[in-house]
């Protein structure tokens, strides 16, 4: 026994002071907390000018005038045209994330007015399936097409996809041509559409509707393309240069016509609109 050892008197229960979840941000660029309630202030883009992802109620509540927006197509319902087989069943898959995003597909169509020019809109939601297309998003979203050519309104679609949605199989590859075609008709009667590309906007639907606007506009840092990184390197067995995919290094090579801010989007959009004869 050491000669001046004395016992120690029990250690207070002492209990650490928790911090309510979510209310600090991390930024995966710069790895620093960000305090939640400013980030949503800020539309979700950080102070270092990071774009987190945004729901479709969220986008379209940003771009929109206040109550202009009427939701239309929500009868249209997806089924199991495949019956396909997996762990977990494509319908039990649907009704999971319907639960989960409040939800009931990838993609919420309407009319709205943006700075009073009235719009007809399809925005994806990534939060549901990575926003695959499937039969019902391809359908809907050719359906804000058409109704852009009924009404004589520009068609602005948002995207945020993985892609065609693989349980509907060629069901949903149709959907690739099914929007291009409704988009010709649309070019065809002389109606502007702005294709907005956010992170990430990928392989099917990268290939057809995204890449087929008058304006092609892009947040900051969105991965757009068609197969990943990963898949081209192994195919070509070439290295890909820097920032191959990005949103930048899409403008610098002429596949994108412009880079906004989120926060200037909305009056992005109206000016452009304006050079097409859509004033407020």
């Amino acid at each position: 026994m050491a000669l001046f050892s004395r016992p120690r008197p029990p250690s207070p229960n002492l209990k650490k002071k928790e911090i309510p979840k979510d209310v600090w941000t991390k930024c995966p660029v710069t790895n620093e907390m960000i305090y939640t309630k400013e980030l949503i202030k800020n539309n979700m883009v950080s102070p270092q000018g990071y774009h987190f992802s945004l729901c479709a109620p969220e986008r379209i509540a940003m771009l929109a005038d206040p109550e202009s927006f009427i939701e239309y197509d929500q009868t249209i319902k997806t089924f199991d045209c495949l019956e396909f087989k997996g762990t977990i069943s494509y319908m039990d898959k649907l009704r999971s994330h319907q639960d989960k995003t409040g939800l009931d597909e990838g993609v919420i169509v309407g009319t709205a007015k943006i700075n009073d020019i009235p719009v007809s809109m399809a925005v994806m939601d990534f939060r549901f399936l990575g926003a695959s297309m499937g039969s019902v998003v391809g359908e809907r979203i050719t359906r804000a097409i058409e109704r852009g050519i009924s009404k004589k309104f520009p068609v602005i679609i948002v995207s945020a996809s993985g892609g065609a949605r693989m349980y509907e199989g060629i069901l949903s590859l149709m959907q690739m041509a099914k929007t291009s075609a409704a988009l010709a008709r649309l070019a065809a009667a002389k109606i502007p559409f702005i294709s907005l590309l956010t992170n990430p906007t990928m392989a099917g639907v990268m290939a057809s509707f995204a890449s087929l606007g008058d304006v092609i506009i892009s947040e900051p840092g969105a991965l757009i393309g068609f197969a990943g990184p990963r898949v081209i390197e192994e195919t070509t067995r070439q290295k890909l240069p820097k920032g191959f995919q990005t949103a930048e290094f899409l403008l610098e090579h002429g596949l994108i016509d412009q880079i906004v801010d989120r926060n200037n989007l909305r009056e992005r959009i109206t000016s452009i609109l304006g050079y097409f004869g859509y004033n407020k």
